[in-house]
Formats: structure tokens, sequence, C-alpha cells
């Protein structure tokens, strides 16, 4: 009989079950990795069988890790880890076992890896290690750094997947992004976990549901959520991610860390899926870091960009970076836009609490000579999120769901919601598709205009219609999808706020639709105490470097780390 849950994992909620046959190979699957991690890094079954809702503090208190490994997961970001091996402070191979030991520490309460690579990361360490005796200097300035990896991003010598048992492959090789890392002496040490097909805000896939770790009823969102969960709980400082709806900005949001969606084709993406994914014929994805500090955003667009990745992949744009260096326009105040709602969804009330904190802060009058603040509403909202579900799917899901449905894997409810619209339509016409193309371009224009006729240089605004929501309820993405759409950076950050007991919709509270509508019930159903709130800056296309030079502006002013 199949499990109902992975085993040592916290699952507070059932998955769909398959075929016996694919139950009977996820369970094999699930084995594996069990068998590799040692009794001592195992937390006790009473815990796992009746966890806290806020499992955050767990990692430091259980007694796994030492007072050594407690401090170097805890008190560094990358770019001090770097600094503390480079100095000798401690070792590459020191560094490795205790963001390991936490890893698998996080993994059991939140199920957020897929693969965990001891013996390999152990091996990297050790070499790195003995690099830098003999030569008196690091490899590279990410020297003996460990980062976690999504896990459809190749990695040699490990397998991928597209968040199905259906698309598992063996990569011989890394792709251009872990090839970069690696010569730059980052530490691979795990493969994290995302939704089944890449394209929902919930991570839940093959290897079980990703849980929030401030509040384990609610999602760490998707698609890179298992990054998030994983970073929360400082199993790791720094994640690559992806991004085409939201999968950076919605997941770090939800737990309460930094994520950034670059601008497409700025950052290598080469190899990153086994198999051609349809989606990108109309809307692009994007990668970029998930990490606990602004300057680590900041050092992985610089070290990426200093190994002129553009030189192998001619689609690269090579734009010089100047990241959080970038000077403002000379003689004049950095101009923000206040996103209050979108015009199709308002943000369910701990999100208007966050909005309303950071305006307060940004209309300091102290600030004045540096910042002007302005109402901003993004152009065609509710007309984004109907154009973009269909765009996604130019076969109308049916390559997907066949996949699925011949190795007998059961389809998510949320794989199911996202396609809905698009399964209607059916496989597409090469003309359809290409209609879509000028709709997607006429819809840029418009947007852009009206960006401009708002005059801002960037905006500030929610990163999901809520806080982190109740798991199999990730339905709009709105806030988010918009920007891949239009093909704009943005930046999650995080606020000191987290969801309280007690907060209410306004009294005067009028739904803008439908789904506005379905947003408070939503609300109304849950609990969300405890949950961080988050917020998002975007910029223009391209405009990378500036959003960078935006937030060197607003880091003091809202407290950012």
């Amino acid at each position: 009989m199949a499990p109902t849950e992975p085993p040592f994992c916290i699952q507070i909620k059932p998955m769909p079950e398959g075929s016996p046959e694919f139950e009977a190979k996820r369970t094999a699957l699930l084995e594996r990795f069990q068998a590799k991690v040692p009794p001592e890094y195992r937390l006790p079954q009473d815990l796992l069988a009746n966890p806290p809702n806020d499992v955050s503090s767990i990692p430091a208190t259980c007694g796994i890790l030492s007072a050594e490994e407690v401090e170097i997961t805890e008190t560094f970001d990358a770019v001090g880890l770097a600094e503390a091996i480079a100095s000798r402070k401690y070792t590459a191979l020191a560094v490795t076992t205790a963001f390991l030991k936490r890893s698998i520490i996080a993994h059991q309460l939140t199920c957020c890896l897929t693969q965990w690579l001891v013996d390999e990361a152990i091996e990297q360490a050790k070499q790195l290690d003995d690099y830098l005796a003999q030569h008196r200097k690091p490899v590279g300035p990410l020297h003996g750094v460990p980062i976690s990896i999504k896990d459809h991003i190749p990695i040699a010598g490990t397998f991928s997947s597209q968040g199905s048992l259906a698309s598992i492959v063996k990569d011989e090789k890394d792709c251009q992004m872990t090839s970069i890392l690696r010569k730059l002496g980052a530490v691979f040490y795990c493969k994290t976990n995302q939704p089944q097909a890449l394209m929902h805000l919930e991570s839940d896939s093959h290897w079980g549901r990703v849980l929030n770790p401030y509040n384990i009823q609610l999602s760490a969102g998707g698609s890179t959520g298992g990054e998030a969960a994983l970073i929360a709980l400082r199993g790791s400082v720094l994640g690559v991610g992806t991004d085409i709806g939201g999968s950076i900005r919605g997941p770090a949001a939800f737990c309460g860390i930094y994520g950034f969606k670059a601008t497409s084709y700025t950052l290598p993406m080469d190899g990153f899926l086994a198999q051609p994914f349809a989606a990108e014929l109309n809307v692009l994805c994007s990668t970029g870091p998930m990490c606990t500090s602004l300057r680590d955003m900041d050092m992985f667009m610089r070290v990426l960009a200093d190994a002129r990745p553009y030189l192998l992949d001619p689609r690269l744009v090579p734009i010089p970076w100047t990241g959080l260096q970038t000077s403002l326009p000379v003689g004049r105040r950095l101009k923000v836009g206040i996103i209050n709602n979108d015009g199709f969804i308002e943000p369910q009330p701990p999100v208007k609490k966050a909005m309303a904190w950071a305006t307060g802060l940004l209309s300091d009058p102290r600030h004045a000579n540096i910042i002007q603040i302005k109402p901003f509403t993004p152009y065609g909202a509710a007309t984004a999120w109907s154009k973009i579900q269909r765009f996604y799917w130019p076969d109308g899901g049916s390559l997907l769901k066949s996949s699925l449905v011949a190795l007998g894997e059961p389809i998510q409810p949320l794989t199911e919601a996202i396609w809905k619209e698009a399964e209607l339509a059916g496989m597409l016409t090469a003309e359809a598709v290409n209609a879509f193309r000028r709709e997607r371009d006429e819809f840029r224009l418009t947007f852009a205009r009206s960006w401009e006729e708002q005059d801002v240089d960037v905006v500030i605004g929610p990163a999901f219609v809520g806080p982190a929501c109740a798991h199999d309820t990730a339905l709009y993405w709105t806030y988010t999808s918009l920007y891949n759409l239009v093909d704009f950076p943005g930046v999650v950050v995080p606020t000191p706020l987290k969801v309280q007991a007690g907060e209410e919709y306004d009294a005067g509270y009028t739904p803008l639709s439908e789904a506005c509508a379905d947003v408070k019930r939503l609300w109304e159903s849950g609990d969300f105490q405890g949950a961080p709130l988050a917020l998002q800056v975007v910029a223009r296309k391209y405009h990378d470097s500036e959003l960078f030079g935006a937030l060197a502006v607003l880091k003091d002013i809202l407290g950012l780390p």
C-alpha cells in the first residue's frame, strides 16, 4: 500500500494518490533518499508526528547542530561566508557540513529537498580547502559557499525533473549557470522541491508538499518553494530559482526572504530544462537569486555578469552590472509609485498593512529631498491575468496531461486550475500562437506607455494577493505574473511585519471583481497567523541595475538587511 506522506517528513495534508505502479516507484524514490540520512541527523518521531505550527526555531534548538554550526548557518550571509572562508575563519568543509546538516533538518520539517548531495559536497569542499592551503588564495568569489539549486536546473551527476516522476532525467554535465558557479567556487549540496509541471504557486511534486516554516498550514509558494523554505530555515544562504509567473517572488514573499526575477536573457539559462517549454513561445522565463540579504543579490548578479555568459549564449544581452552602485539621475528625486491595489484584486488585510507601513516610512518629510512618492495603478491587471493563463498552454495542457496519465501520476489541483481556461481551447494552431504574440506585444506597448504617463522610476506594491496562502489555494498570481507578461524585473524584499490575529477587511470593502471576492473568502476561511509579510519593487525592462540603485536608496529608509 502506498504511503500517504514521504518518510521522515512532516506532511499535514495528504497528496492525491496515483496508480499502484506510480506509488510503488514514488515510494522507492523516497526510501532511497531516506536511506542516505544517518540516524543522528533525524528529528524525533514524536516531533514529526505532532509538530507546532511554527517550526522556524527547531533547527537551532533541536541539538543536532553544534554551537559552531549554528553560528555558521545563522550569522552570515553569502558574502560574509565567502569572506570568513577566504580569511580561514572556517574551512569550506566545516561550512559545507553545517549546511548539509541544517538542510536535512529543514527537509524533515518542510519537505523542501529533492536531493541531498552529501558525498559530492564533502569532496568538493575538501578540494577547495586543499586549493586554498596550496595557493593561499580562493578559487573565486564564491569559494566554499554552499549554494542550493532548484530541482530542474542541471548539476553534473545528479537528476533533474519538471516536477513529475515522468520527467526525471540524469544530467551528465552542468548547465551554463551551475558551470559558472562551480568555477567561482560554489559548493553544490542539495536540490530543492518544486510543483508538478513547474506551473503553479505551491511546490507539490512527487517528492511531497513543501510547508511554510512559519505556519505549516500554509504554502511555501512555488515554483521555487523548496528554495524559499530552505533559506527561511537557514539551511541555505543563497539559492537559484526560476520565474515565469512569480516562481521566485511568490515563494520569497511567502517565506520572508529576498528574491530577484531579472529581465529575461540577462542571466544564463542554457540547459535549464531537458525539454522545450511551450509557454515560452510567448512568456519568457527568467532566473535569479534567492537569499537573505540585499548585498547577496547584488553579488550574485555581479559575479555572473563578470563571467560574461553572453560569449557562449548569444541570446543573452550583455548589459554591464552596476547594481547597488548605480547612481540616481542627477538633480532629481527618485520617483516611487505606490500600488495599493491593481484594479483587479484588493490585497488581503495584512498586505495592506505592509503597504501602509512602507508608505508611512517613505512619506516621512526627512526623505522629501531624495524621494517623491505618488499613487500608481498598473495597466490592465485583469486583462493580463486572462491573457497569460492562455499563453502558458498553447497545447491546452494536453502534452503534460498525457505524460502524467501515462505513468499513473495524480494531477494536482493547482495544475488543473492553471490550465483550465486554456484546456477549453485545446491545441492551438501556429497562426493562433502567432496572434497571441501580437496580443502580448500590444499589451506591452500600452503598459509601457501607461508607466511613462504615470512618471515613475520604480513601483512598490504587493507580491501576492495576501501573505502565504493555505495549501491548494494559490489561485491568483496577478501581482507577479503581470511583470512576466511585460518582462519587467522585480525584487521581493522582506518587512519586519507578520500576520497578527484579528486582522479584518475594512468595513467599506467592495470587491473589484469575482476573483477579488474569492480572495476575501479565502482570507476569512483560513488561519494565517505568523506568516511573514513582504513587498515587491519593480522597474522597467532592462533597468535591472537601476532597480538596485533604487533599492540602495530605499534600503535605510525601510530598514532592509
